[in-house]
């Protein structure tokens, strides 16, 4: 392996187990002594890396914000067709790596009062509600998807992804509910 790739792998393995304290213990109470523990490593190297807890989870916050940008940033067809590929992409990537339950549980924290505020409003600035009642009204539009406030829907359908997620954080054993129940929360029937 060479320098830079371990350098990368550290700088991996700092984050993750960053992300896995920031949610379990919460922003405010982990500390950087509980990160270093963690890892086995000194107060300096994680230094040499990230200069503050702050640092630490505002580059954990830009990456889950670049990771919940991207579908939108991809997809082009039908209303229905985004939450349909969005949820196939997030469960694929659950599956495959089960940080991105964390990340998922990091947003949403990241959003509440007494998160340094530029953390807080860099995790604001992905406004996956708004983005979803603009498709939701388009799908109203061509009969995919059913009548009613389409900021309510966006809401219903974001929060039941984010409770799943949650929840698949807490008993990874659960098998994660058929994506189709989840598209039925806003689909016309």
């Amino acid at each position: 392996m060479t320098r830079k790739e371990q350098k990368e792998m550290r700088q991996k393995q700092i984050l993750f187990k960053a992300l896995e304290l920031f949610v379990t213990k919460g922003f405010t109470e982990t500390k950087i002594s509980d990160i270093v523990k963690a890892l086995d490593i000194s107060v300096g190297l994680l230094f040499h890396y990230y200069e503050s807890k702050e640092q630490l989870c505002l580059e954990l916050v830009r990456m889950g914000a670049a990771f919940a940008r991207k579908p939108q940033e991809m997809y082009q067809g039908p209303a229905l067709g985004y939450f349909s590929s969005t949820l196939d992409g997030l469960y694929r990537s659950v599956t495959e790596d089960p940080m991105v339950s964390y990340m998922f549980v990091l947003m949403s924290q990241a959003r509440r009062q007494g998160i340094p505020e530029e953390i807080r409003q860099t995790a604001l600035a992905v406004d996956q509600m708004s983005f979803s009642a603009h498709l939701i009204e388009h799908g109203q539009a061509d009969g995919s998807i059913k009548q009613g406030d389409p900021m309510a829907l966006s809401f219903a359908f974001w929060c039941s992804v984010q409770g799943i997620m949650e929840q698949h954080l807490i008993t990874p054993d659960i098998p994660l509910p058929d994506k189709e129940w989840l598209l039925d929360i806003i689909r016309n029937k």
